[in-house]
């Protein structure tokens, strides 16, 4: 009798740190999403600062300017609801903008348009990687909320469920070259 309940007690024991440890994991990684949402968050503002600060900048013509001040301004001001629409917008609006190299090479003959350009490359080369990141810490949080043993015990807390950053990333041709 005593030695069954010493293996029940060694059981029950084993189960709750296994859960205990499941549960850190999840923690770890809603953790992670928060730091890869901050740093998307971070890549995406900078992204749009550099588009904005080019297309008041006068080096591009003025049709060009106000595409790309307007969906710059849009992707800055848009509330979470609206933000992938609005990003992806900005990303159209670069690639009609810098869709030609022509057009970058202008900007960078222009005084400080060397280093703009330099700029907004990188910062266009950077936004696809954030996404990624941000959407790989989504799908693993997802993949273990999933399992049986973290709904039944309620392992995720109050948490809310992890949601990816879907939006159209793909640079513009001219950029992305120079990016590379």
């Amino acid at each position: 009798m005593t030695t069954t309940l010493i293996w029940i007690a060694v059981a029950l024991v084993a189960v709750g740190l296994y859960l205990s440890w499941t549960a850190g994991r999840l923690d770890r990684l809603h953790a992670r999403i928060d730091a890869t949402r901050a740093a998307l968050d971070a890549q995406l503002l900078r992204r749009a600062s550099v588009a904005q600060e080019l297309a008041t900048s006068g080096v591009l013509d003025p049709a060009a300017s106000i595409v790309l001040y307007e969906a710059a301004h849009a992707a800055r001001q848009a509330v979470e609801e609206q933000r992938e629409v609005a990003e992806s917008e900005l990303s159209q609006a670069l690639r009609a903008v810098f869709g030609e190299i022509q057009q970058v090479e202008a900007v960078r003959e222009a005084p400080g348009g060397e280093e703009a350009a330099e700029e907004l490359a990188q910062a266009v080369r950077r936004v696809p990687m954030a996404r990624r990141f941000h959407n790989d810490a989504v799908r693993a949080a997802r993949a273990l909320r999933r399992h049986r043993k973290v709904r039944w015990f309620r392992l995720a807390g109050h948490a809310p469920f992890p949601m990816a950053f879907e939006m159209d990333d793909e640079p513009p041709v001219a950029l992305a070259d120079r990016a590379a």
